[in-house]
């Protein structure tokens, strides 16, 4: 381990210069389909068309709509009329410092700031981000110029921030660019931060606001029509959504939709996270904002394995959190950073016939709930754990408590 974190800064170096390599050697390395999607439909606003805007050249069996809130578009605008391949090789670039700042950040909740800032420190965050640069999470996200890292990157600055006003903020903003990240709202609730998560609302409120202002009628169509209607954002149950909702399809065959039996189970995993959230250390900050987020992963109708980013802090908590010397957080740890870095969504899509098929075989059904199966294991070994916590603070508790006194 030593020897690794000694050549840190080269091997970063090494897993940069493959990772362009890829993107320039391999058919679908630069496709960056969703940066297209971003930019180019951002530049439908003058069309005053947003939301008839598709972008088919690289996805010809599914043209991809612009699904994202309005103001999102307000944000990408500008870059529309940059050159896309300088945009393209930007975005990559800022993707991997971002994936970088988000690794340090993470290290910083588990062992401190003063200590994350040492040389040791800042080469294992290096180590880290070259291997995480090779996950699927990462992958995917580079390959499609998605923006996933900057959100997490988003949550985790807001989160570690104790202005009240810059913590809500800035989760009310980047939920203007993409909802997924609204869900960090939870975790103010849970940590008593209620003026950050009120003004995470206002926030919002004001992106869209603005986007009414400006676009008048397109922003009408997002929040009236289009809010809500996963069908638009994608296959449900093609293999690369991992959400609950997608394991379930492809396990019964069928979509089910958002009815009785999908919310049977979101409230099951619902009171999973609550238990999990229970059952940590009080001051946990990093810990909390996890269980929130597998939260959000899980119930969302679509959660495609880009949006997994969530995984890189999760590794760090377990493998360098005060937990880390348990055989069980290894497992749980091993799991998540064996089936990353295979990317088994990966593998499996090449096993199914059409992303719009829902129906297959059911060990790949079942294969296909690789995420939400390791959603659920760190749910159960976190409530484990905590159990053995509680009772030994109950036993201290009655052990600081005076004896009786003796009767007369």
């Amino acid at each position: 381990m030593n020897r690794l974190v000694r050549y840190a800064p080269f091997l970063l170096a090494l897993s940069v210069l493959a990772r362009f390599v890829w993107a320039f050697a391999t058919p679908n390395g630069m496709n960056l389909v969703d940066l297209h999607v971003y930019v180019d439909g951002s530049a439908a606003l003058l069309r005053d068309d947003l939301y008839d805007f598709t972008y088919s050249k690289e996805t010809p069996d599914f043209p991809l709509p612009f699904t994202y809130p309005p103001f999102a578009a307000l944000v990408f605008f500008p870059l529309h009329y940059l050159p896309f391949s300088f945009v393209g090789v930007c975005w990559q670039i800022a993707t991997m410092i971002a994936l970088f700042v988000l690794i340090k950040l993470s290290i910083g909740l588990v062992v401190g700031d003063d200590v994350a800032r040492s040389s040791r420190w800042t080469r294992i965050a290096m180590l880290w981000t070259a291997l995480a640069l090779w996950t699927e999470p990462v992958r995917t996200t580079l390959d499609y110029g998605q923006v996933n890292v900057f959100l997490v990157l988003g949550a985790i600055v807001a989160i570690r921030s104790s202005r009240w006003w810059l913590a809500g903020g800035l989760i009310g903003f980047i939920a203007g660019i993409k909802l997924t990240p609204a869900i960090t709202g939870l975790y103010f609730l849970a940590t008593k931060r209620w003026k950050a998560a009120a003004f995470s609302a206002v926030a919002f409120a004001i992106t869209v606001a603005v986007s009414y202002l400006v676009l008048g009628n397109q922003a009408s169509t997002y929040f009236t029509t289009l809010l809500g209607d996963a069908d638009r954002i994608g296959p449900v149950g093609s293999v690369w959504n991992q959400s609950l909702r997608g394991a379930m399809s492809r396990i019964v065959g069928r979509d089910v939709d958002t009815g009785a039996a999908w919310m049977v189970a979101v409230l099951v995993v619902a009171v999973l996270a609550f238990l999990a959230w229970r059952a940590l250390r009080r001051d946990d900050r990093l810990g909390t904002l996890i269980i929130v987020q597998l939260l959000g992963l899980s119930v969302s109708p679509i959660s495609w394995s880009h949006h997994w980013v969530w995984v890189l802090p999760l590794l760090v908590w377990l493998l360098h959190g005060p937990d880390r010397h348990l055989l069980g957080t290894r497992l749980v740890a091993g799991y998540w950073l064996v089936t990353t870095v295979v990317g088994v969504p990966w593998v499996l899509s090449f096993f199914q016939e059409s992303i719009w098929l829902v129906s297959r075989p059911g060990v790949l059904a079942w294969l296909g709930a690789v995420d939400m199966l390791g959603v659920l294991l760190v749910y159960g070994w976190t409530i484990f754990l905590g159990r053995g916590r509680i009772s030994r603070r109950e036993e201290g508790n009655r052990s600081r408590e005076p004896n009786a006194r003796p009767s007369a």
